[in-house]
């Protein structure tokens, strides 16, 4: 038994360095949940929650994680011992959707039982890489040659543009002119329709390493028709909700890559099914981010350390968003690659002082 005495959550607001921008709007304080679980014996384990403040990118938001998170998901998961943090999916089934909220809740518990087993995370998830090639992120409005400077010199391996419809061969060709073997990749955002589609083929030569997501959230049918007539790989990010969805996309050949993200499908349980599930059917994948702090960033790294995440994920420097993070520790790119850590659970410990001082609200069950 995990032996699980409190929960405490703390919501906190983190100012980024600069604002992320998507076609959406821009994003300048990224709020959070974290959750910590801590057992009879003062041992912690750490999951984050990672809705934002209004639904832009889910149904869910901040406002609604918490009210689920104190009034239903954490109240169940103190309802009943815990043998093992896959028992916390299967308890929370009861509820529907609030994948994030159910997400970051069932982190603190990975965390906690990696911690109580002496192992680190990666390990205990089955885990093979001491190191995970690292992936970056450019949002709307940054200067494209500065930052492609920076972000070659620091080895990353995958570049994502945000883009805005209509405007993509310009941005792209941009990237490409200043150098033209990049593994680049745009992210539609869900942002097109069907009309779009031969605008969508029409950028079939310019040999991105993928296009993602470009119809709306739990569309398989447009995804794979623009499939049949791409040789550009198509990967699937918000229409994966879960091991059902990564299935149903499969058996349609609606994608041939799909971005995992623990928040999105409802936690590593449900991340460790889909993982096997593509093992088995050959389909790779990647870890996406969510402008997570330092907590949900070393989930994230446990993650990709597994053997079918075989494409760099959204997983950057911890100086990539923020100027002072919420661990002791940096999560650093080196040559294009983010180490592992190899302490017991996530590895990184909590900076406590400064997440009092960013908290917002705060509740103990």
């Amino acid at each position: 038994m995990m032996n699980l005495k409190y929960i405490q959550l703390n919501q906190i607001s983190m100012p980024l360095k600069q604002p992320f921008t998507t076609h959406a709007g821009a994003v300048k304080e990224r709020e959070v949940i974290l959750i910590e679980a801590v057992d009879e014996y003062g041992t912690s384990g750490w999951g984050e929650c990672v809705p934002f403040a209004t639904p832009f990118y889910t149904a869910e938001t901040i406002d609604t994680a918490w009210m689920l998170l104190t009034d239903l998901l954490i109240p169940m998961i103190l309802s009943a011992p815990i043998e093992h943090p896959a028992d916390i999916a299967h308890r929370l089934k009861a509820f529907k959707g609030n994948q994030m909220a159910k997400a970051g809740a069932e982190a603190a518990i990975w965390d906690l039982f990696a911690r109580q087993q002496k192992m680190s995370l990666a390990k205990c998830i089955g885990g093979v890489r001491d190191k995970i090639d690292a992936g970056v992120v450019i949002s709307l409005g940054e200067d494209l040659k500065e930052r492609l400077a920076e972000y070659e010199a620091a080895g990353y391996k995958r570049y994502k543009l945000k883009v805005e419809k209509g405007k993509e061969r310009h941005l792209l060709d941009q990237v490409l002119s200043i150098n033209p073997n990049l593994p680049l990749m745009f992210d539609g955002n869900g942002m097109y329709g069907e009309k779009d589609i031969d605008h969508l083929v029409s950028l079939d030569d310019l040999g991105l390493l993928m296009i993602e997501q470009p119809f709306p959230p739990g569309d398989f049918v447009l995804h794979k028709q623009l499939q049949q007539r791409m040789q550009t790989p198509i990967c699937l990010d918000e229409s994966i909700e879960s091991y059902h969805d990564a299935w149903q996309a499969i058996q349609l050949k609606s994608t041939e890559i799909i971005n995992v993200k623990p928040g999105r499908v409802g936690g590593l349980t449900e991340a460790l099914s889909i993982h096997n599930l593509c093992a088995d059917h050959h389909i790779p994948l990647w870890c996406g981010g969510m402008l997570e702090t330092g907590v949900g960033r070393a989930h994230n790294i446990a993650l990709a350390s597994l053997p079918q995440f075989t494409i760099p994920g959204d997983i950057s420097a911890s100086d990539r968003y923020y100027e002072r993070d919420i661990i002791t520790e940096k999560i650093e790119v080196t040559e294009g690659e983010v180490q592992v850590p190899e302490g017991y659970g996530t590895g990184v410990k909590i900076d406590r002082e400064y997440v009092d001082f960013l908290t917002t609200r705060t509740l103990t069950l």
